[in-house]
Protein backbone atom coordinates (compact mmCIF):
# COMPACT_ATOMS: atom_id res chain seq x y z
CA UNK A 1 0.00 0.00 0.00
CA UNK A 2 0.83 3.56 -0.73
CA UNK A 3 0.11 6.70 1.35
CA UNK A 4 -1.04 9.52 -0.66
CA UNK A 5 -2.00 12.61 0.72
CA UNK A 6 -3.64 15.91 -1.32
CA UNK A 7 -3.68 19.62 -0.10
CA UNK A 8 -5.87 22.11 -0.57
CA UNK A 9 -4.78 25.80 0.52
CA UNK A 10 -4.89 29.60 -0.54
CA UNK A 11 -2.72 31.23 -2.26
CA UNK A 12 -3.03 34.55 -3.17
CA UNK A 13 -0.23 37.48 -4.69
CA UNK A 14 2.47 37.56 -1.86
CA UNK A 15 4.73 35.14 -2.98
CA UNK A 16 6.64 34.35 0.67
CA UNK A 17 3.08 34.19 1.96
CA UNK A 18 2.04 31.49 -0.26
CA UNK A 19 5.41 29.48 -0.16
CA UNK A 20 4.66 29.56 3.25
CA UNK A 21 1.58 27.69 3.01
CA UNK A 22 2.72 24.81 0.87
CA UNK A 23 5.57 24.18 3.05
CA UNK A 24 2.85 24.01 5.65
CA UNK A 25 1.31 21.43 3.96
CA UNK A 26 4.07 19.45 3.08
CA UNK A 27 4.65 19.21 6.33
CA UNK A 28 1.59 18.25 7.50
CA UNK A 29 1.06 15.59 4.64
CA UNK A 30 5.02 14.09 6.35
CA UNK A 31 3.25 14.08 10.00
CA UNK A 32 0.80 11.95 8.06
CA UNK A 33 3.29 9.66 7.27
CA UNK A 34 2.38 10.07 3.37
CA UNK A 35 5.01 8.83 0.92
CA UNK A 36 3.13 11.49 -2.04
CA UNK A 37 1.69 15.27 -1.40
CA UNK A 38 -0.25 16.97 -4.52
CA UNK A 39 -1.04 20.67 -3.93
CA UNK A 40 -2.79 22.54 -6.08
CA UNK A 41 -2.51 24.66 -9.42
CA UNK A 42 -0.81 28.37 -9.31
CA UNK A 43 1.00 27.74 -5.92
CA UNK A 44 3.12 30.57 -6.83
CA UNK A 45 0.82 33.78 -7.32
CA UNK A 46 -2.87 33.92 -8.28
CA UNK A 47 -3.79 33.31 -11.85
CA UNK A 48 -4.22 36.95 -11.90
CA UNK A 49 -1.67 39.36 -13.74
CA UNK A 50 -1.56 43.11 -14.94
CA UNK A 51 -0.53 42.04 -18.79
CA UNK A 52 1.36 38.97 -20.23
CA UNK A 53 4.56 40.94 -18.89
CA UNK A 54 3.64 41.00 -15.01
CA UNK A 55 2.57 36.96 -15.73
CA UNK A 56 5.90 36.35 -16.83
CA UNK A 57 7.83 38.30 -14.64
CA UNK A 58 6.09 37.09 -11.62
CA UNK A 59 6.43 33.20 -12.48
CA UNK A 60 8.94 30.56 -11.08
CA UNK A 61 12.23 29.16 -12.53
CA UNK A 62 13.92 25.92 -11.72
CA UNK A 63 16.24 26.50 -9.34
CA UNK A 64 14.66 29.71 -8.09
CA UNK A 65 14.28 30.39 -4.25
CA UNK A 66 10.55 29.02 -4.03
CA UNK A 67 11.15 25.84 -5.86
CA UNK A 68 14.11 24.90 -4.43
CA UNK A 69 12.45 25.08 -1.38
CA UNK A 70 10.05 22.76 -2.09
CA UNK A 71 12.43 20.89 -3.46
CA UNK A 72 14.35 20.83 0.01
CA UNK A 73 11.11 19.98 1.80
CA UNK A 74 11.12 17.10 0.04
CA UNK A 75 14.47 15.77 0.42
CA UNK A 76 13.54 16.70 4.10
CA UNK A 77 10.75 14.55 4.60
CA UNK A 78 11.65 11.95 1.89
CA UNK A 79 8.63 12.45 -0.13
CA UNK A 80 6.94 12.88 -3.53
CA UNK A 81 5.33 16.28 -4.17
CA UNK A 82 3.43 17.37 -6.86
CA UNK A 83 3.00 21.16 -7.56
CA UNK A 84 1.10 23.74 -9.88
CA UNK A 85 2.96 26.61 -10.45
CA UNK A 86 3.46 29.46 -13.24
CA UNK A 87 7.01 29.11 -15.17
CA UNK A 88 8.97 31.70 -16.90
CA UNK A 89 9.88 30.06 -20.22
CA UNK A 90 12.49 31.04 -22.84
CA UNK A 91 11.31 33.27 -25.33
CA UNK A 92 9.10 35.21 -23.08
CA UNK A 93 6.54 32.02 -23.11
CA UNK A 94 5.02 31.36 -19.55
CA UNK A 95 3.59 28.21 -18.79
CA UNK A 96 1.50 26.59 -16.50
CA UNK A 97 3.47 23.78 -15.10
CA UNK A 98 2.87 21.08 -12.97
CA UNK A 99 6.41 19.94 -11.14
CA UNK A 100 7.22 16.59 -9.60
CA UNK A 101 10.06 16.26 -6.98
CA UNK A 102 11.34 13.55 -5.88
CA UNK A 103 12.18 11.86 -2.33
CA UNK A 104 15.68 12.82 -2.94
CA UNK A 105 14.29 16.76 -4.12
CA UNK A 106 15.45 15.94 -7.72
CA UNK A 107 12.93 17.01 -10.17
CA UNK A 108 11.21 14.34 -11.89
CA UNK A 109 9.34 15.64 -14.39
CA UNK A 110 7.08 18.73 -16.04
CA UNK A 111 3.86 19.04 -17.75
CA UNK A 112 2.91 22.02 -18.92
CA UNK A 113 -0.85 23.05 -19.12
CA UNK A 114 -2.38 22.07 -22.42
CA UNK A 115 -5.72 23.54 -22.17
CA UNK A 116 -6.07 27.15 -20.48
CA UNK A 117 -9.20 28.44 -18.99
CA UNK A 118 -10.50 31.82 -18.74
CA UNK A 119 -8.21 34.64 -18.43
CA UNK A 120 -5.76 32.06 -18.30
CA UNK A 121 -5.29 32.66 -22.00
CA UNK A 122 -4.45 36.77 -21.69
CA UNK A 123 -1.43 35.61 -19.74
CA UNK A 124 -0.14 32.26 -20.20
CA UNK A 125 1.01 29.91 -23.11
CA UNK A 126 -0.37 26.90 -23.80
CA UNK A 127 2.12 23.79 -23.48
CA UNK A 128 3.47 22.68 -26.97
CA UNK A 129 4.18 18.68 -25.85
CA UNK A 130 2.38 15.66 -24.46
CA UNK A 131 2.87 15.41 -20.60
CA UNK A 132 4.69 12.78 -19.62
CA UNK A 133 4.66 9.33 -17.51
CA UNK A 134 6.74 9.22 -15.03
CA UNK A 135 7.79 5.91 -14.02
CA UNK A 136 8.34 6.35 -10.02
CA UNK A 137 9.19 2.97 -7.17
CA UNK A 138 5.70 4.11 -6.02
CA UNK A 139 4.27 3.30 -9.73
CA UNK A 140 3.81 5.04 -12.96
CA UNK A 141 2.70 8.84 -12.70
CA UNK A 142 0.59 11.05 -15.03
CA UNK A 143 0.37 14.68 -14.66
CA UNK A 144 -2.62 16.87 -15.27
CA UNK A 145 -3.93 20.76 -14.69
CA UNK A 146 -7.47 21.59 -13.87
CA UNK A 147 -9.21 22.17 -17.38
CA UNK A 148 -7.18 19.31 -18.61
CA UNK A 149 -9.62 17.26 -16.95
CA UNK A 150 -12.93 19.20 -17.64
CA UNK A 151 -12.07 17.00 -21.49
CA UNK A 152 -10.98 13.48 -21.54
CA UNK A 153 -7.79 13.43 -23.87
CA UNK A 154 -5.18 14.83 -21.28
CA UNK A 155 -6.14 11.55 -18.87
CA UNK A 156 -6.91 9.38 -21.52
CA UNK A 157 -3.44 9.38 -23.48
CA UNK A 158 -1.90 9.29 -19.64
CA UNK A 159 -3.89 5.92 -18.83
CA UNK A 160 -3.14 4.49 -22.79
CA UNK A 161 0.93 4.95 -21.92
CA UNK A 162 0.41 3.56 -18.66
CA UNK A 163 -0.30 5.77 -16.12
CA UNK A 164 -1.62 4.12 -12.78
CA UNK A 165 -1.47 6.86 -10.80
CA UNK A 166 -2.89 10.63 -11.81
CA UNK A 167 -2.29 13.93 -10.16
CA UNK A 168 -4.66 16.70 -10.54
CA UNK A 169 -3.81 20.13 -9.27
CA UNK A 170 -6.66 22.37 -9.68
CA UNK A 171 -7.61 26.18 -9.25
CA UNK A 172 -11.21 26.16 -9.74
CA UNK A 173 -14.41 27.62 -8.55
CA UNK A 174 -16.26 24.87 -10.18
CA UNK A 175 -18.47 22.67 -7.88
CA UNK A 176 -19.01 20.20 -10.49
CA UNK A 177 -15.00 19.08 -10.47
CA UNK A 178 -15.34 17.23 -7.27
CA UNK A 179 -18.84 15.57 -8.22
CA UNK A 180 -18.28 15.11 -11.80
CA UNK A 181 -15.09 15.98 -14.03
CA UNK A 182 -12.49 14.34 -10.92
CA UNK A 183 -14.16 11.45 -10.32
CA UNK A 184 -15.02 10.25 -13.79
CA UNK A 185 -11.53 10.20 -15.09
CA UNK A 186 -10.66 7.87 -12.27
CA UNK A 187 -13.45 5.38 -13.71
CA UNK A 188 -13.38 5.66 -17.36
CA UNK A 189 -9.90 5.04 -17.26
CA UNK A 190 -9.35 2.32 -14.60
CA UNK A 191 -6.23 4.55 -12.56
CA UNK A 192 -6.29 6.12 -9.05
CA UNK A 193 -6.11 10.24 -9.21
CA UNK A 194 -5.43 12.17 -6.46
CA UNK A 195 -6.56 15.77 -7.19
CA UNK A 196 -5.96 18.87 -4.67
CA UNK A 197 -8.04 22.03 -5.64
CA UNK A 198 -7.51 25.74 -4.15
CA UNK A 199 -9.81 27.48 -1.59
CA UNK A 200 -9.96 31.07 -0.86
CA UNK A 201 -10.48 33.84 -3.12
CA UNK A 202 -9.36 33.14 -6.88
CA UNK A 203 -8.97 36.49 -7.82
CA UNK A 204 -7.27 39.81 -5.86
CA UNK A 205 -9.21 40.24 -2.54
CA UNK A 206 -9.28 44.06 -3.30
CA UNK A 207 -10.67 43.56 -7.11
CA UNK A 208 -12.99 40.55 -6.72
CA UNK A 209 -16.59 42.30 -5.54
CA UNK A 210 -15.81 44.27 -8.82
CA UNK A 211 -15.05 41.70 -10.60
CA UNK A 212 -18.02 39.71 -9.34
CA UNK A 213 -20.38 42.66 -9.77
CA UNK A 214 -19.77 42.42 -13.53
CA UNK A 215 -19.78 38.79 -13.81
CA UNK A 216 -22.80 38.80 -12.00
CA UNK A 217 -22.08 36.32 -9.42
CA UNK A 218 -21.22 36.36 -5.74
CA UNK A 219 -18.22 37.21 -4.66
CA UNK A 220 -17.78 33.96 -3.02
CA UNK A 221 -18.31 32.27 -5.80
CA UNK A 222 -14.91 32.97 -7.32
CA UNK A 223 -13.20 31.02 -4.17
CA UNK A 224 -12.15 28.14 -4.56
CA UNK A 225 -14.34 25.09 -4.37
CA UNK A 226 -12.14 22.68 -2.20
CA UNK A 227 -13.06 19.21 -1.71
CA UNK A 228 -9.99 17.67 -2.82
CA UNK A 229 -9.76 14.44 -2.69
CA UNK A 230 -8.45 10.88 -3.99
CA UNK A 231 -10.38 8.60 -6.12
CA UNK A 232 -9.84 4.77 -6.56
CA UNK A 233 -10.29 3.29 -9.93
CA UNK A 234 -13.98 2.66 -9.62
CA UNK A 235 -14.48 6.54 -9.63
CA UNK A 236 -15.26 6.23 -5.65
CA UNK A 237 -13.80 8.68 -3.73
CA UNK A 238 -11.59 7.05 -0.69
CA UNK A 239 -10.79 10.56 0.77
CA UNK A 240 -12.52 14.03 0.46
CA UNK A 241 -11.70 17.85 1.95
CA UNK A 242 -14.24 20.18 3.13
CA UNK A 243 -15.63 22.62 0.05
CA UNK A 244 -13.47 25.45 2.76
CA UNK A 245 -10.45 25.77 5.09
CA UNK A 246 -7.11 24.75 4.42
CA UNK A 247 -6.41 20.91 4.58
CA UNK A 248 -5.25 17.71 3.78
CA UNK A 249 -6.69 13.89 3.13
CA UNK A 250 -4.61 10.95 3.08
CA UNK A 251 -5.38 7.61 2.07
CA UNK A 252 -3.34 4.36 1.83
CA UNK A 253 -3.57 3.00 -2.25
CA UNK A 254 -2.93 -0.26 -4.17
CA UNK A 255 -1.39 1.51 -7.19
CA UNK A 256 -1.31 -1.91 -8.91
CA UNK A 257 -4.97 -2.26 -9.23
CA UNK A 258 -4.84 0.31 -11.63
CA UNK A 259 -3.46 -2.18 -13.96
CA UNK A 260 -7.06 -4.39 -14.26
CA UNK A 261 -8.77 -2.47 -16.60
CA UNK A 262 -11.63 -5.38 -17.07
CA UNK A 263 -15.30 -5.16 -16.42
CA UNK A 264 -17.30 -7.47 -14.92
CA UNK A 265 -17.75 -8.98 -18.21
CA UNK A 266 -13.75 -9.37 -18.83
CA UNK A 267 -13.99 -6.96 -21.07
CA UNK A 268 -10.59 -4.78 -21.14
CA UNK A 269 -12.03 -0.97 -21.70
CA UNK A 270 -8.39 -0.03 -22.90
CA UNK A 271 -7.86 -2.54 -25.37
CA UNK A 272 -11.60 -2.63 -26.47
CA UNK A 273 -10.88 0.58 -28.16
CA UNK A 274 -10.63 1.15 -32.30
CA UNK A 275 -8.44 4.02 -32.89
CA UNK A 276 -8.83 3.46 -36.60
CA UNK A 277 -12.51 5.04 -35.86
CA UNK A 278 -11.27 7.79 -33.85
CA UNK A 279 -9.20 9.31 -37.22
CA UNK A 280 -11.37 12.33 -37.14
CA UNK A 281 -10.47 13.60 -34.17
CA UNK A 282 -6.87 14.29 -34.94
CA UNK A 283 -8.35 16.41 -37.33
CA UNK A 284 -7.42 20.33 -37.15
CA UNK A 285 -9.54 21.47 -34.63
CA UNK A 286 -13.06 22.86 -35.59
CA UNK A 287 -15.33 25.27 -34.80
CA UNK A 288 -19.15 24.22 -34.71
CA UNK A 289 -20.56 24.77 -38.41
CA UNK A 290 -24.21 22.81 -38.56
CA UNK A 291 -27.07 25.30 -37.34
CA UNK A 292 -28.48 25.47 -34.27
CA UNK A 293 -31.36 22.77 -33.52
CA UNK A 294 -34.40 23.64 -32.10
CA UNK A 295 -34.43 25.67 -28.32
CA UNK A 296 -36.63 22.44 -27.04
CA UNK A 297 -37.74 19.00 -27.51
CA UNK A 298 -39.40 16.21 -25.65
CA UNK A 299 -37.52 13.85 -24.88
CA UNK A 300 -38.55 9.98 -22.85
CA UNK A 301 -37.24 6.81 -21.84
CA UNK A 302 -39.79 3.84 -21.84
CA UNK A 303 -39.95 0.25 -21.15
CA UNK A 304 -40.64 -2.05 -24.09
CA UNK A 305 -44.73 -1.99 -24.07
CA UNK A 306 -46.11 -0.29 -27.29
CA UNK A 307 -48.80 0.86 -25.49
CA UNK A 308 -46.65 2.92 -23.62
CA UNK A 309 -44.40 4.15 -26.62
CA UNK A 310 -48.28 4.63 -28.46
CA UNK A 311 -49.34 7.14 -24.97
CA UNK A 312 -45.41 8.73 -25.12
CA UNK A 313 -46.27 9.69 -28.70
CA UNK A 314 -49.21 10.51 -28.87
CA UNK A 315 -48.88 13.15 -25.99
CA UNK A 316 -46.45 14.94 -27.98
CA UNK A 317 -42.83 13.34 -27.32
CA UNK A 318 -40.21 13.89 -29.85
CA UNK A 319 -38.06 11.70 -29.10
CA UNK A 320 -38.06 8.13 -27.24
CA UNK A 321 -35.48 5.51 -26.69
CA UNK A 322 -36.27 2.25 -25.63
CA UNK A 323 -33.62 -0.34 -23.65
CA UNK A 324 -30.98 -2.20 -25.23
CA UNK A 325 -31.78 -5.04 -27.42
CA UNK A 326 -35.61 -4.27 -26.45
CA UNK A 327 -37.98 -7.11 -27.01
CA UNK A 328 -40.77 -5.63 -29.01
CA UNK A 329 -40.76 -5.95 -33.34
CA UNK A 330 -39.57 -2.66 -35.26
CA UNK A 331 -43.24 -2.70 -37.31
CA UNK A 332 -45.14 -2.64 -33.79
CA UNK A 333 -43.02 0.23 -33.04
CA UNK A 334 -43.81 1.85 -35.95
CA UNK A 335 -47.65 1.42 -35.63
CA UNK A 336 -47.24 2.68 -31.94
CA UNK A 337 -45.99 5.88 -33.76
CA UNK A 338 -48.56 6.22 -35.95
CA UNK A 339 -49.88 10.01 -36.27
CA UNK A 340 -47.52 11.24 -34.75
CA UNK A 341 -43.99 13.09 -35.40
CA UNK A 342 -42.19 11.26 -32.97
CA UNK A 343 -39.12 9.43 -33.57
CA UNK A 344 -38.21 6.27 -31.29
CA UNK A 345 -34.68 4.62 -30.82
CA UNK A 346 -34.16 1.01 -29.93
CA UNK A 347 -31.02 -1.77 -31.01
CA UNK A 348 -31.92 -5.06 -32.02
CA UNK A 349 -29.28 -8.18 -32.56
CA UNK A 350 -28.82 -7.97 -36.82
CA UNK A 351 -26.99 -11.81 -36.63
CA UNK A 352 -23.32 -11.04 -35.50
CA UNK A 353 -23.66 -7.16 -35.58
CA UNK A 354 -25.85 -5.10 -33.14
CA UNK A 355 -27.72 -2.14 -34.12
CA UNK A 356 -29.43 0.72 -33.14
CA UNK A 357 -32.41 1.58 -35.42
CA UNK A 358 -33.98 4.96 -35.64
CA UNK A 359 -38.01 4.66 -36.66
CA UNK A 360 -41.17 6.71 -37.31
CA UNK A 361 -44.76 6.02 -37.95
CA UNK A 362 -43.84 6.06 -41.79
CA UNK A 363 -40.74 3.02 -40.88
CA UNK A 364 -36.96 2.59 -40.25
CA UNK A 365 -35.13 5.93 -40.89
CA UNK A 366 -31.83 4.99 -40.60
CA UNK A 367 -29.56 2.24 -38.55
CA UNK A 368 -25.99 2.64 -36.53
CA UNK A 369 -24.14 -0.35 -35.74
CA UNK A 370 -22.36 -0.78 -32.63
CA UNK A 371 -18.68 0.21 -32.61
CA UNK A 372 -16.88 -1.85 -30.04
CA UNK A 373 -17.32 -5.30 -29.40
CA UNK A 374 -16.93 -6.14 -26.01
CA UNK A 375 -17.40 -9.50 -24.07
CA UNK A 376 -21.15 -8.99 -22.87
CA UNK A 377 -21.76 -10.06 -26.21
CA UNK A 378 -19.53 -12.80 -27.69
CA UNK A 379 -21.72 -13.24 -31.02
CA UNK A 380 -20.76 -9.23 -31.46
CA UNK A 381 -18.11 -10.15 -34.08
CA UNK A 382 -18.88 -7.35 -37.03
CA UNK A 383 -18.89 -4.34 -35.66
CA UNK A 384 -19.80 -0.74 -37.32
CA UNK A 385 -16.72 1.15 -39.43
CA UNK A 386 -18.40 4.71 -38.52
CA UNK A 387 -20.75 6.89 -36.60
CA UNK A 388 -23.61 8.39 -38.38
CA UNK A 389 -25.48 11.92 -37.10
CA UNK A 390 -29.06 11.75 -38.46
CA UNK A 391 -30.65 15.15 -39.57
CA UNK A 392 -34.27 15.37 -38.18
CA UNK A 393 -36.39 18.24 -38.14
CA UNK A 394 -35.77 19.44 -34.73
CA UNK A 395 -31.53 18.93 -35.06
CA UNK A 396 -28.76 16.33 -35.28
CA UNK A 397 -29.23 12.77 -34.18
CA UNK A 398 -26.26 11.08 -33.14
CA UNK A 399 -26.73 7.30 -31.93
CA UNK A 400 -24.58 5.37 -29.60
CA UNK A 401 -25.49 1.50 -29.21
CA UNK A 402 -24.69 -0.61 -26.29
CA UNK A 403 -21.29 -0.78 -24.89
CA UNK A 404 -20.15 2.28 -27.08
CA UNK A 405 -21.51 3.99 -24.28
CA UNK A 406 -18.55 3.34 -22.20
CA UNK A 407 -16.26 4.94 -24.57
CA UNK A 408 -15.10 8.50 -24.87
CA UNK A 409 -14.17 8.43 -28.07
CA UNK A 410 -17.66 7.65 -29.41
CA UNK A 411 -19.29 10.76 -27.91
CA UNK A 412 -16.66 12.85 -29.12
CA UNK A 413 -17.10 11.46 -32.78
CA UNK A 414 -21.17 12.79 -32.34
CA UNK A 415 -19.72 16.29 -31.02
CA UNK A 416 -17.03 17.01 -33.90
CA UNK A 417 -19.95 16.38 -36.68
CA UNK A 418 -22.13 18.71 -34.52
CA UNK A 419 -24.83 16.34 -32.84
CA UNK A 420 -27.42 17.89 -31.20
CA UNK A 421 -28.74 15.09 -29.39
CA UNK A 422 -27.35 11.43 -28.09
CA UNK A 423 -29.66 8.40 -28.02
CA UNK A 424 -28.70 5.55 -26.01
CA UNK A 425 -29.38 2.50 -25.90
CA UNK A 426 -27.50 0.62 -23.25
CA UNK A 427 -27.63 -1.71 -19.99
CA UNK A 428 -25.18 -0.04 -17.57
CA UNK A 429 -23.25 -2.72 -15.74
CA UNK A 430 -20.95 -0.78 -13.49
CA UNK A 431 -22.21 2.01 -10.88
CA UNK A 432 -20.15 5.14 -12.42
CA UNK A 433 -21.49 4.47 -15.78
CA UNK A 434 -24.81 6.86 -15.52
CA UNK A 435 -24.14 9.29 -12.92
CA UNK A 436 -20.30 9.72 -14.08
CA UNK A 437 -19.91 8.20 -17.45
CA UNK A 438 -22.98 9.85 -19.41
CA UNK A 439 -23.13 12.87 -17.26
CA UNK A 440 -19.56 13.39 -18.43
CA UNK A 441 -20.36 12.65 -22.23
CA UNK A 442 -23.13 15.71 -22.37
CA UNK A 443 -20.88 18.35 -20.06
CA UNK A 444 -17.79 17.88 -22.35
CA UNK A 445 -18.97 18.03 -25.65
CA UNK A 446 -22.51 19.99 -24.91
CA UNK A 447 -24.25 17.09 -26.14
CA UNK A 448 -28.05 16.39 -24.87
CA UNK A 449 -28.19 12.77 -24.10
CA UNK A 450 -31.21 10.12 -23.70
CA UNK A 451 -30.16 6.62 -21.97
CA UNK A 452 -32.42 3.69 -21.15
CA UNK A 453 -31.62 0.12 -20.34
CA UNK A 454 -32.36 -2.90 -18.22
CA UNK A 455 -31.34 -3.44 -14.91
CA UNK A 456 -30.70 -6.89 -14.13
CA UNK A 457 -33.90 -7.22 -12.13
CA UNK A 458 -35.39 -6.45 -14.98
CA UNK A 459 -36.83 -2.97 -14.62
CA UNK A 460 -36.18 0.18 -16.53
CA UNK A 461 -32.72 2.47 -15.94
CA UNK A 462 -31.56 5.09 -17.45
CA UNK A 463 -31.72 8.95 -17.68
CA UNK A 464 -31.74 12.21 -19.71
CA UNK A 465 -29.09 14.54 -19.90
CA UNK A 466 -30.22 18.00 -20.51
CA UNK A 467 -28.07 20.72 -21.48
CA UNK A 468 -28.43 24.05 -19.46
CA UNK A 469 -28.98 26.90 -20.57
CA UNK A 470 -26.93 28.34 -17.60
CA UNK A 471 -23.40 27.37 -18.86
CA UNK A 472 -20.41 28.69 -17.15
CA UNK A 473 -20.02 32.52 -16.47
CA UNK A 474 -20.27 32.97 -20.10
CA UNK A 475 -23.72 33.22 -20.53
CA UNK A 476 -26.66 34.81 -19.20
CA UNK A 477 -27.95 32.89 -15.84
CA UNK A 478 -31.79 32.71 -15.28
CA UNK A 479 -31.04 32.67 -12.01
CA UNK A 480 -27.87 33.14 -9.61
CA UNK A 481 -24.75 31.30 -10.56
CA UNK A 482 -24.58 28.07 -8.57
CA UNK A 483 -20.55 27.05 -9.60
CA UNK A 484 -21.86 24.38 -11.94
CA UNK A 485 -19.94 25.04 -14.74
CA UNK A 486 -21.25 21.88 -17.24
CA UNK A 487 -22.82 19.68 -15.74
CA UNK A 488 -26.05 18.72 -17.46
CA UNK A 489 -29.18 18.85 -15.81
CA UNK A 490 -30.29 15.06 -14.98
CA UNK A 491 -33.35 12.97 -14.94
CA UNK A 492 -32.94 9.68 -13.59
CA UNK A 493 -35.57 7.00 -13.92
CA UNK A 494 -37.25 6.05 -10.44
CA UNK A 495 -37.68 2.49 -9.41
CA UNK A 496 -40.68 1.19 -10.63
CA UNK A 497 -40.97 3.64 -13.55
CA UNK A 498 -42.32 2.45 -17.20
CA UNK A 499 -41.40 5.66 -18.47
CA UNK A 500 -39.66 9.65 -18.06
CA UNK A 501 -39.60 11.98 -19.85
CA UNK A 502 -37.68 15.64 -20.07
CA UNK A 503 -37.28 18.55 -21.98
CA UNK A 504 -33.72 18.39 -23.74
CA UNK A 505 -32.22 21.71 -25.90
CA UNK A 506 -30.93 20.68 -28.88
CA UNK A 507 -29.88 24.63 -29.81
CA UNK A 508 -27.65 24.73 -26.88
CA UNK A 509 -25.48 22.45 -28.16
CA UNK A 510 -24.06 25.33 -30.14
CA UNK A 511 -22.60 26.67 -26.85
CA UNK A 512 -19.25 24.98 -26.50
CA UNK A 513 -17.54 27.96 -24.78
CA UNK A 514 -16.75 26.78 -21.05
CA UNK A 515 -14.59 29.92 -20.80
CA UNK A 516 -13.42 33.45 -22.53
CA UNK A 517 -11.24 31.27 -25.25
CA UNK A 518 -11.41 27.89 -24.72
CA UNK A 519 -14.39 25.72 -26.88
CA UNK A 520 -15.12 21.99 -25.38
CA UNK A 521 -14.48 20.62 -29.13
CA UNK A 522 -12.68 22.93 -31.04
CA UNK A 523 -9.94 23.47 -28.63
CA UNK A 524 -9.33 19.84 -27.64
CA UNK A 525 -5.38 18.90 -27.19
CA UNK A 526 -4.15 17.53 -30.53
CA UNK A 527 -0.93 15.54 -28.70
CA UNK A 528 -2.90 13.37 -26.57
CA UNK A 529 -4.47 12.68 -29.82
CA UNK A 530 -1.49 10.34 -31.28
CA UNK A 531 -2.00 8.43 -28.61
CA UNK A 532 -5.64 7.85 -28.77
CA UNK A 533 -5.87 7.36 -32.14
CA UNK A 534 -3.10 4.75 -32.86
CA UNK A 535 -3.11 1.17 -32.19
CA UNK A 536 -1.67 -0.32 -29.09
CA UNK A 537 1.95 -2.01 -30.44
Amino acid sequence: MTRVAAAQLAAGTDVAVNLDACLRMIDEAATAAAELVVLPEFCNHLSWYADRAHAHRTACTVGDPFLTAIAQHARRHRLYVKIGVTLARAGGRTTGTGLLFGPGGELLGESDKQILMGAENDYLDPGQRESPVIATPLGRIGMYACMEGVLNEVTRSLALRGAQLLLNSLNSFAIDEASLHIPVRAAENKVWVVAANKVGPLLPAAQLPAIAARLGVPPDRLHGAGESQIVGPDGIPVAVAPVTGEAIVVADIDVATADDKHRPDGTDILAARRPVLYAPLSGASRVRRAPAGAPTLSAAVSVADTAVLAVLAADGVDLIVLPELATVPIPEVVRALRDTTAHAVLSVRAGDAHHGVLVNADGVVGHQAQLHPTNRHPWLTNPGGELTVFELPWGRLAIVVGDDALFPESFRLAAVQDADVVAVPCSPTEPWELPLGLAERSAENRLNVVAAGTAETGGLVGAIYALSPDFTLWTAWSGPFTGVISHPVVTGVPPGSTSVRAIVRPAEAVHRNVSKGTDLVADRPLWPLDAMTKEAQ
